[in-house]
């Protein structure tokens, strides 16, 4: 047991959670579970507790965020796997990098928001998103200066080649042809905020200016991201759409982990194609690059209507249409200062959702 790994999952009930502890229990000789922290689902997290015996689980619903901050500061971990959904993750993200373990970062919204606070507390980051996951995989070993340009792949989520997007409803956005996610990403991947989000996260981990950050559409989501070289040579990482894969290579990099057949890439007959997304019909893809672009605050204004945005069209209170609607005008509406804390961070965060509830009522 000297070399296994002491990990601890902060959105233990989520879809990575699930599978993070997966992975672990395929390899207990590597990994031991020490910390556990869930939003709301008690039951799902007592199971988990029963099974996996952590040092400290914590129910966020009951016990509140400061519970999370004590249940970090008190264990001691190799790995924090960063996966609580939404802008929820950022102050538990930020207090795991603080800790000096390594962040799993799954948790895109922690970098979108305060990126700048934890790339600096953070000794050291591997990210879990498949894209990002796959980017590091090709950068390993290269030199940064030779990097042209990352490439991001999407799927281009359910409604690539569909006319009529104003009548599209939460059930038929909630059904992703590739992957199996939480229903927030699931909406972001369909109305490609999802990619935009992760133009923004792989500013903050490759350390690249947004025009050397590509998004081409991939609608077999088989190869993950690419790198292009000085040289134009290009690498890509494949692999089959499962999130056991870049959750493994996070928890064990260097090394790799024998996940097992069932996960193998039949090559024999794969179609692989490519194309320039229509930000058009789906402009939250440009209103990213757009806030990344102005700088803070604008990208955690644009991460709070998002969500407000998708939580309303859930709900059934707006169309499919008015969400990119919804976060362009919030933009627009918005004047706030740049952070200097991730304190701050958090108050634009909230400010920036109630101003999103009053726009939505304009709409």
């Amino acid at each position: 047991m000297r070399d296994c790994k002491r990990v601890f999952i902060l959105g233990s009930t989520g879809s990575i959670g699930r599978n993070t502890l997966k992975v672990i229990e395929q390899f207990p000789d590597r990994f031991k579970v020490v910390g556990l922290v869930a939003g709301r689902n008690r039951e799902a997290l007592q199971l988990q507790t029963e099974k996996f015996g952590p040092e400290r689980s914590v129910l966020v619903a009951e016990e509140g965020l400061e519970a999370v901050k004590r249940a970090l500061e008190e264990v001691e971990f190799d790995v924090a796997v960063c996966a609580i959904t939404g802008s929820a993750g950022i102050l538990p993200t930020y207090w795991a990098a603080l800790k000096g373990a390594r962040l799993a970062l799954a948790n895109k919204e922690s970098l979108v928001c305060a990126g700048r606070f934890i790339t600096e507390a953070a000794r050291e980051i591997i990210p879990v998103d498949s894209e990002h996951s796959a980017i590091f995989q090709c950068l390993v070993g290269e030199k940064q200066r030779e990097v042209e340009e990352i490439i991001l792949t999407a799927s281009g989520g359910p409604f690539r080649e569909r006319e009529d997007l104003e009548s599209v409803t939460p059930q038929e956005a909630l059904k992703h042809p590739n992957w199996k996610m939480g229903p927030k990403v699931t909406v972001d991947s369909a109305t490609l905020m999802n990619k935009g989000l992760e133009v923004i996260e792989a500013f903050w981990l490759f350390k690249l200016s947004p025009e050397r950050i590509k998004v081409v559409v991939h609608p077999q989501s088989v190869v993950h991201s690419l790198v292009r070289f000085t040289d134009q040579s290009v690498k890509a990482q494949l692999g089959v759409p499962d999130m056991r894969v870049p959750i493994a290579y996070a928890l064990s990099f260097p090394e790799r982990l024998p996940l097992g057949e069932e996960l193998k890439l039949n090559l024999v007959g794969q179609k692989l194609e490519f194309y320039e997304p229509d930000t058009e019909r789906f402009p939250c893809l440009k209103l990213a690059y757009r806030a990344l672009e102005e700088g803070y605050p604008y990208p955690i204004i644009l991460n709070a209507a998002d969500e407000v945005a998708v939580e309303l069209f859930l709900e059934g209170k707006i169309a499919f249409t008015k969400i990119p609607r919804l976060i362009e005008k919030t933009l627009e509406s918005s004047n706030f200062k740049e952070p200097a804390s991730v304190e701050e961070v958090v108050q634009i965060d909230k400010r920036a959702r109630e101003l999103a509830r009053q726009v939505a009522k304009w709409l």
